[in-house]
């Protein structure tokens, strides 16, 4: 996968943030879930087979012409089918001085039908040899290069003939790239101040062909046998462990590795660095080894013991042993996205993998686990069982993001992370209600789109309606079913298709393994039953037309129930943000409901498959709850007096639903006002039940949906209407706040949501909050920064300190001494929200520039100076001034660009902005983005914003008239986060 930052556990709303879509990728500031990171989004990724479901490619426009003039001989984007690759030897030599490399890569070609063209990828390098290497003697080839499809075409005098086999060996040289892609450089500063550099590799989606000529496509599997030539003060890694090492002149070594299993070309990796690692075995004998560069070594006990524990438990749980004889994990100083899961040899952030047990926080902890759980999980989907093209990149990354939950569940039980996983749905909710969105399988070409697919849909929408199905097919047998998937496809690629076929008939006897004792009891039991404990049979359910309902077409579906008596009416439609209600026309899902009433807490099903149904009850009932622990994708309306029901059942016993269940109903009820189902004040009205409310989701679900309104106000100068709202919602928390210890006490989700909330309060000027803050942050700064503070209140207090120049300055030379990633993480995420412009502008430059401040984090800082009413002015200048830098650097349709320019603009509510928006992006050519989707989600969530103020402004108004809060003093303007 490619592990993207953001908070992995809330929905990423941003007191200094927004209501349009955050980046999934996100890309927060820290690592997945690291406190910053959830802080400050809070604030503030053989041959092909015959079922491939993909179009017919579609030609180039015009004929090709290679870089010589002549013409290239292959007009298409995606390669021939001619040929593929078996086996590939590669040697190369980077020199870390010079910051290039050489190689030779000889690739063993088998022909599936004769021609004289064999066609690959290269990219941004020199070919300076080509032969084709036969038993009867080398003989040179020539070449053509055609930059455009970053396509190389190897031509032969005599055709290749079908059914035999062919070695070709290129020699080829290129510089490190200066992006985060490919072969490339990084460095990293010693406390001494020493810059000392290493090189890399980030090969997914299509960068392996920027290191060395390939077929660069998932389905192309191949072996790989890699050399790397290295000075004696460096060492090298890769996939598989190092076999030999060979003296060389020139006090140089030339390492041999191993040849990998079959495998796809983006999932190749090698680093030459001077890191140190530690090493531990786990029970099956796989070793595992945590990599750092030495002065951070001490930080990695955490990640090596995690990493041992959740791969064990994923041979188990899969009942296929890890195929390779190791495991390393890399924490990499320079790194785009939050981890990836290149077979045998996972690459990490830094601040994705190193803990210091006393100066990480508690959702560092989570962060850190959930991601190497992530990557682990990948080692099985996505490596051992891959995708056949990037439209189906979610059988990786949905599955990825799922198997997190489910593994850091069984193996960490006290970090709880099933209270987080609701807001995984709500972040892709937040994109799959545009009508840019698009289907979880879509089609894909260009790399640009390919990037594009490394997005919430992929990955957190992917990890619900597994969470669905399984809800759905009982636990047992979801796992029976993806166990058998894995089996069947081993070292292979997969189409939907093939998921939906290994989960359906489960208990089909020819392919039960002998092996799995708990399987074989689960279909007898079910077998004796006769489904009678289930809402359907399994010999007449169809999994594959249920689950293609919600993989082949975009957003997600609306259920409106309505209750009269014993009978309950339901209707689905399409739920959109959207003024024109012919996009919501043409769409059916099968949904499988569940739901609870007042009158029986057990769960009951129903599966919808049409437009409308009507089920009845056995009796009548006070409320009716669907949805139960929103386990299904959908949203519920509760027509007639259904809403008042259940506003009444939560202001008098909110405890008779889940957490969950009440966060959805906080999500669903204000998300419903914005396409005009229910009336702002019926939502307003709901969320004063939150007064009692303590449970980390649904708390932070209700900051998640009153926040953003003051955000919308601060970019429209309506300072009476916004303090009037800040009010509200301090006063609605004040009890829970003020009851908040100042310490690192309590349950992970009790640590976080004392973060959260401690942060909130400071920004808020909430006056005991601030008090104490102030009081921690003069004693820290007093003591040089060698006081010990409790991690998680620390951005609280960094946040209160940023506010004048000098605790800014302060807070600057600890980020730039110290080597704590959670703690240089917190600082930044305190430096961004900072009230002094000046500071903030610099902050952006020197990101860009990368030398103090890494350019890997420049998309959250910026994303988030954007959310700081001091600094949204500033970040929007300075995404139009740098963008062909930032697009440079970033590639064209990442999630780093899409976080940028999503993130910048969300908070737009005026024809002015969005004209200005529109002004610039139209400016744009393709090459430069004009074709990203990114903007026009942008474009989309501008327009909703607008509609919404238009309409809604007024009942807010009214609204907290009559509820007027007791703390609606305006704050002192610099002094307003």
């Amino acid at each position: 996968m490619r592990f993207h930052f953001r908070s992995c556990v809330l929905r990423p709303l941003n007191f200094a943030g927004t209501r349009g879509h955050s980046e999934s990728f996100l890309l927060p500031v820290a690592t997945m879930l690291v406190l910053p990171v959830v802080l400050l989004l809070l604030l503030v990724p053989c041959a092909p087979s015959s079922g491939a479901q993909l179009p017919e490619q579609p030609k180039s426009k015009e004929a090709p012409i290679a870089t010589n003039g002549q013409p290239f001989p292959w007009d298409r984007m995606r390669l021939p089918k001619t040929v593929s690759p078996v086996h590939y030897d590669l040697t190369f030599h980077p020199n870390l001085t010079s910051l290039d490399f050489t190689g030779v890569a000889r690739i063993l070609l088998e022909v599936h039908e004769d021609t004289s063209a064999v066609i690959l990828h290269t990219k941004e390098m020199h070919i300076s040899k080509v032969l084709l290497l036969a038993p009867e003697g080398a003989r040179p080839l020539r070449f053509l290069e055609y930059p455009r499809f970053h396509q190389l075409a190897l031509l032969s005098d005599t055709p290749l003939i079908q059914g035999r086999r062919y070695e070709v060996q290129l020699e080829f040289a290129a510089n490190l790239s200066d992006s985060y892609h490919g072969f490339y450089k990084g460095s990293y500063r010693t406390s001494s101040g020493e810059v000392r550099m290493l090189a890399s590799t980030q090969f997914e989606a299509t960068s392996a062909r920027a290191a060395f000529p390939c077929f660069d496509e998932p389905a192309f599997k191949a072996n790989f046998t890699i050399r790397i030539i290295r000075e004696a003060r460096h060492i090298a890694i890769s996939n598989m462990p190092k076999v030999k090492a060979v003296q060389l002149p020139g006090d140089l070594f030339e390492d041999h590795f191993d040849t990998t299993v079959k495998m796809s070309t983006y999932l190749v990796a090698f680093i030459v660095s001077d890191f140190l690692s530690v090493s531990k075995t786990t029970k099956h004998g796989v070793k595992i080894s945590v990599y750092a560069v030495p002065e951070k070594i001490d930080q990695t006990a955490f990640a090596l013991d995690a990493a041992v524990k959740l791969l064990d438990f994923y041979d188990d749980y899969f009942d296929i042993p890890y195929p390779l004889p190791k495991q390393d994990l890399a924490a990499i100083p320079d790194f785009q996205s939050g981890a990836m899961e290149n077979w045998g040899l996972t690459t990490y952030r830094e601040a994705g993998l190193l803990f210091d047990p006393a100066k990480s926080s508690a959702s560092d902890k989570l962060g850190i686990t959930m991601v190497i759980a992530h990557e682990l999980a990948h080692q099985w989907f996505g490596n051992l069982v891959t995708m056949e093209w990037w439209n189906d990149l979610w059988l990786n990354e949905g599955f990825a993001k799922f198997m997190e939950f489910i593994s850091v569940d069984i193996t960490y039980p006290e970090l709880h992370v099933d209270d987080f996983f609701l807001g995984k749905c709500f972040e892709a909710m937040e994109v799959d209600s545009l009508s840019s969105s698009h289907p979880i399988s879509t089609p894909v070409e260009n790399p640009a789109q390919i990037q594009e697919m490394f997005d919430d849909v992929s990955y957190d929408k992917g990890a619900c309606i597994l969470n669905m199905l399984r809800d759905f097919l009982t636990p047992e047998a979801f796992e029976i079913g993806i166990i058998r998937y894995l089996k069947r496809y081993s070292y292979q690629n997969t189409v939907n298709s093939h998921l939906w076929d290994s989960l359906t008939n489960i208990c089909h006897s020819d392919d039960l393994d002998e092996g799995r004792i708990k399987h074989k009891e689960f279909c007898s039991k079910s077998k004796v039953q006769s489904g009678a404990s289930k809402w359907y049979s399994d010999d007449e359910l169809d999994v594959r037309t249920i689950m293609e309902s919600w993989t082949l077409q975009e957003g997600f579906p609306l259920v409106t129930v309505e209750v009269r008596g014993r009978e309950v009416r339901l209707t689905q439609e399409r739920y959109l943000k959207t003024d024109d209600p012919s996009l919501t026309e043409g769409f059916l899902w099968q949904i499988p409901l569940t739901y609870v009433t007042s009158a029986s807490s057990t769960v009951h099903r129903f599966l919808l498959k049409t437009k409308t149904d009507v089920l009845y009850l056995p009796e009548e009932v006070d409320w009716v709850k669907f949805n139960v622990k929103m386990n299904g994708y959908y949203m519920v309306h509760y027509e007639g007096e259904g809403w008042s029901s259940i506003i009444k059942l939560l202001q008098h016993n909110h405890t008779a639903l889940s957490s969950n269940d009440r966060a959805s109903l906080i999500n669903n009820v204000f998300q419903l006002v914005s396409v005009g189902k229910v009336r702002l004040d019926t939502a307003l009205d709901l969320s004063l039940y939150l007064s009692r409310e303590t449970e980390i989701m649904a708390v932070t679900q209700g900051l998640g949906e009153l926040v953003p309104l003051y955000k919308l106000m601060e970019k429209r100068d309506m300072m009476a209407l916004e303090n009037q709202m800040k009010g509200y919602i301090v006063d609605l928390f004040r009890g829970l706040i003020d009851r908040q210890e100042w310490s690192d006490a309590g349950l992970v989700s009790e640590r976080v949501l004392r973060s959260y909330l401690l942060l909130f309060a400071c920004v808020r000027n909430h006056p005991p909050c601030l008090a104490t803050a102030i009081e921690l942050f003069n004693k820290w700064r007093d003591s040089d920064g060698n006081m010990s503070l409790p991690t998680d209140v620390s951005l609280a207090v960094f946040a209160v300190g940023a506010r004048t120049p000098e605790g800014w300055d302060f807070l600057f030379e600890k980020y730039r001494s110290s080597q704590q990633t959670g703690v240089k993480s917190r600082i930044k995420s305190a430096l961004s929200i900072s009230p002094l412009q000046d500071k903030l502008k610099w902050m952006m430059e020197q990101s860009l520039h990368g030398e103090v401040m890494k350019t890997q984090d420049l998309p959250s800082v910026v994303v988030s100076i954007s959310k700081n009413p001091r600094g949204y002015k500033l970040a929007w200048d300075f995404l139009r001034a740098n963008w062909h830098a930032l697009i440079k650097k970033f590639d064209l349709g990442s999630h780093s660009i899409a976080h940028l320019v999503t993130g910048v603009t969300g908070q737009y509510s005026t024809r002015e902005m969005l004209d200005e928006v529109r002004s610039f992006f139209d400016s744009l050519t393709e090459e430069t983005g004009s074709e990203m989707r990114c903007i026009q989600q942008t474009y989309e969530t501008i327009e909703e914003n607008i509609r919404w103020m238009d309409t809604h402004l007024p009942l807010l108004q009214a609204w907290l008239n009559r509820h007027k809060a007791s703390s609606c003093a305006p704050p002192q303007p610099h002094e307003d986060l």
